[in-house]
Formats: structure tokens, sequence, C-alpha cells
């Protein structure tokens, strides 16, 4: 396991800007979870019924087609295109799978670790090697159970390697919830969300500092989910949901009365917040865009990506993607 470090990232104070309210594409799309672009420019993503789809938008943003490119037989989650066409997909249920780029089928990739199946499989990056980076949210809860693991606060999710022609091994372990993950534009560290901690946390791959861990981002506003990374090497950062004290308060509990709370929270589950946030991370690892739209209704965000001036947006709860135009940046940003 990597060597601790002291935490040096915080949030920086970039000034919030509004978002444009975003309007819904594809609507029988449920639950796109996470979206992704392809090297054609078409938007990728996963479906609560086990589809993985692929859209494709005219030069004025409107939807053109909207195809299933194959089922996984679970829940897709985070996903990746490949060189060859192909993509990794990470499934709730069934680990890491890989859909072949012209046929649709799905082999699984890694299943288990050390004997121990995969539960919950979340997000996942690639290296210019082949090497792969993917999260595991909770060993604990699946993905029906993640408010459970919320409130809990386990620290059960894992940051796992699988090196070509290797074995998954565990990178990071101990994680409040893992999530999203993303490569740093030059490939220096590896990037996890701890959506749990409201952090990004960050394992130096290469330099001098290669193999120790530090934060890249923390205190952040909501709760941090997937990350996407844009041939610019500017990151992404979906803002599910903002920050409540009420478990703030609750993750400073015994463990004993988190656990009692879960029943309870479960059968009440409080709707999201109609609020979309998202952050947008530079190659310096510096947050240069803040955006913020509320009373939308499109809610819980559970990831965004940049497509040429256009937002694009995904959720775990909604019908279809959203979209809304990117606004110009400012001509400030920076750390307050």
């Amino acid at each position: 396991m990597p060597r601790e470090r002291a935490g040096t990232g915080t949030p920086s104070r970039v000034p919030a800007e509004p978002l444009p309210c975003p309007r819904v594409l594809a609507p029988e799309a449920h639950g796109p979870e996470h979206v992704a672009v392809d090297a054609e420019g078409r938007i990728l993503t996963g479906t609560a019924d086990g589809a993985v789809r692929r859209l494709t938008l005219s030069p004025d943003h409107e939807l053109v087609r909207s195809e299933v490119l194959a089922h996984t037989g679970g829940r897709p989650l985070g996903l990746v295109p490949c060189p060859d066409g192909g993509l990794l997909v990470c499934d709730a249920r069934r680990g890491l799978l890989r859909v072949g780029p012209d046929d649709g089928s799905v082999r699984v990739v890694a299943d288990e670790m050390d004997g121990r199946p995969l539960r919950f499989c979340s997000n996942v990056a690639t290296a210019e090697d082949g090497t792969v980076y993917f999260t595991v949210s909770s060993r604990r809860h699946g993905l029906e159970d993640w408010l459970g693991d919320i409130l809990e606060n386990t620290a059960t999710g894992q940051l796992l390697r699988l090196r070509p022609g290797g074995r998954p091994e565990v990178v990071l372990d101990g994680l409040r919830f893992a999530n999203g993950v993303a490569l740093a534009a030059d490939e220096s560290y590896v990037a996890v969300v701890e959506s749990g901690a409201y952090r990004i946390s960050r394992l130096w791959l290469t330099g001098r500092r290669a193999g120790t861990r530090d934060l890249l981002l923390r205190d952040l506003p909501g709760f941090p989910d997937n990350l996407t990374r844009g041939p610019d090497g500017v990151i992404w950062v979906a803002i599910a949901a903002p920050r409540e004290p009420a478990l703030d308060l609750l993750h400073r509990a015994p463990a004993a009365l988190r656990r009692a709370t879960v029943p309870v929270a479960t059968r009440l589950r409080p709707g999201p917040r109609r609020t979309v946030r998202a952050l947008a991370i530079g190659p310096d690892g510096r947050v240069v865009r803040h955006l913020v739209r509320r009373r939308t209704p499109y809610r819980m965000a559970t990831s965004v990506c940049a497509l040429g001036g256009l937002l694009v947006m995904g959720s775990l709860l909604e019908r279809g993607i959203a979209v809304c135009p990117l606004p110009p940046p400012r001509e400030a940003t920076g750390a307050a």
C-alpha cells in the first residue's frame, strides 16, 4: 500500500458561475449514471436496464441517433472507450467488463479479488500502456444500498489496478465510498473520488512522489461522484448533491449509531435536491470552473463531461441525459 503524506489539496475559491437550464435528450435512457465521449464525439452511457447506449448529436446539439450497443446483464455504471472502439464497463453486479467494438459481445475482465467477488464496481480509467484503474465503492453494500454505505460511512471502498496480463491488485484501501477515477493527462497521478468524505484523493504514479497519497481536493461543497477527463486535460467532477449538515454530524457519531440509522433513512429515502453542480480541474490540479444551477428539473447529476461547446450530464435517477451550453470561461479564475 502507498505511503501516506499530509493532504495538500484545498478547494479553490473560484466564484460560482450560473449554468444554463439543461434540456433532456433520449428519455428512453433511464438512469444514465455515467457519460463519456468516444473518438467520434458520440456520447456513451449505461442505463438501469443493463444497456450500454451510444447517442449521436447533430452539430446544433439535437439527438440524431440513440442505439443500444450491448446488454451487460447487470447494471453498468462507469465506462471508458478503448482504442479499438470497444468499451471497458464497470458493472455494479458483474464486475469489470469489456464490450466488443463490433458485435456487442460482453466479456468479464475481472469479477473477483483474492477469491472474493467484486461488489459494486463503480468507475474506470485506462493508461496508455493498457493498465486499468477502477473503483469498488463498497465491500459491504451493493448499489441498491448505496445510501446505507454513505450513512454508515463504512470506509471499505478500494482503488484497484489491473496491468495487462495480470490480476487485480489493491492500490488504495479504506476509501470512503470510492467513486469516480481519472488519470492526469501526463499520467503522473491517478485521482479517485471519496464521495463519503467530500474529497478527491490522489495517488502519485511517477516522479519523486511515486507511491505516495495525498489530496487533490478536499472539503468539497457536496458529494463528488464521477470524474471524466477531456482531451484538453481538464477533469470534470460532478457534484451529485449538496452537503447535508445532519450527515456530517452523523459521521462523527459512534459506528453503532450510524448503523442504526440506515434502515430508517433507507425506508424514508428523501428525494435529491434540485441542484446541478460541476467543477473543472485544470492540468495543474486547481479548480478552474465552478458551475451551478439551482431549481433545475434535472436531479442528482452523477456525471458531467464537455463536448465542444456543450456540457453533457448523466444521472443515476433521471430519464435521459441533460445538455446545456457550456458558458465561456470568465476572464480571471483561480484560487483566492
